[in-house]
């Protein structure tokens, strides 16, 4: 199936082949949520039937669990494993210091608590997704559904003081009615077209009253894997300060999916 894919899926795909291969056994692994890292869950859940792979994932959303199970990897609560090796998860832009915003799929809030209970957090991204500042991709922030619209007025008039360029919030919709979070919970999403100084803007919305959480991941990610339509992928590890380069070779008779539904 992977030779039929489109240059950005296979770009999505090599990274999360690459990112499999740090999954070693016996490790509790924080499943991401979203297109990205939907393949690697994939991935894993071969390399859990075929090579016999024993992990434990702790999945950051209803879909993504589901979809674990579906392809055989054992699933377990975060309250149940209580610490994790390892994170790996998609992202919707990313900085040259790694800074994330993520949400876009709307679990940013299990996505962030994941994250923070891990030893490390890596993240799996067409090269696409890596921009100069944060910002053009809207960031989401969830809120509760009680007083959304005094919530959003408050964010945007914070706003008025922040580094940033645009301070429009929309509330996230789902056909005719709000988007609701796996919590229950609404997301406004800011489009600010660039943002100036993300670590100061994380802290001070998480600030406003109604604000759950917002989706920029600031020091937290520590190694990034960059896939390219051709089968590159590059590795940039921000700890150690390195980067490596490799290519996946696609194989048109992979019959990795063939028995999932998408």
């Amino acid at each position: 199936m992977s030779g039929e894919l489109s240059p950005i899926d296979k770009a999505k795909f090599v990274a999360a082949r690459r990112a499999a291969d740090m999954v070693e056994d016996g490790m509790r692994v924080g499943l991401g949520t979203g297109s990205t890292a939907a393949w690697l869950v994939r991935c894993l859940g071969e390399m859990v039937r075929e090579d016999g792979l024993k992990i434990i994932g702790v999945p950051t959303s209803t879909r993504t669990a589901e979809l674990a199970r579906e392809v055989g990897i054992a699933v377990m609560s975060l309250d149940e494993a209580k610490w994790l090796d390892l994170t790996i998860d998609g992202a919707d832009e990313f900085d040259g210091e790694l800074n994330l915003i993520k949400g876009g799929g709307g679990a940013l809030l299990q996505e962030k608590i994941v994250a923070s209970a891990s030893d490390q957090m890596v993240v799996i991204a067409d090269k696409a997704k890596e921009v100069e500042s944060l910002g053009a991709f809207p960031l989401p922030i969830e809120v509760i559904p009680f007083g959304w619209q005094t919530t959003q007025s408050l964010v945007e008039e914070t706003l008025i003081s922040m580094d940033v360029l645009g301070r429009t919030a929309t509330l996230r919709m789902d056909g005719s009615g709000p988007y609701i979070t796996d919590e229950g919970n609404h997301i406004l999403d800011l489009h600010l077209t660039r943002i100036g100084n993300p670590r100061q803007l994380a802290l001070v919305i998480n600030q406003i009253p109604g604000v759950v959480e917002n989706g920029l991941f600031v020091d937290m990610c520590d190694t990034v894997v960059i896939g390219y339509g051709d089968g590159k992928v590059e590795v940039r590890d921000i700890n150690e300060g390195t980067i490596e380069t490799d290519r996946i070779d696609f194989v048109e008779s992979d019959n990795l999916f063939k028995d999932l539904s998408d």
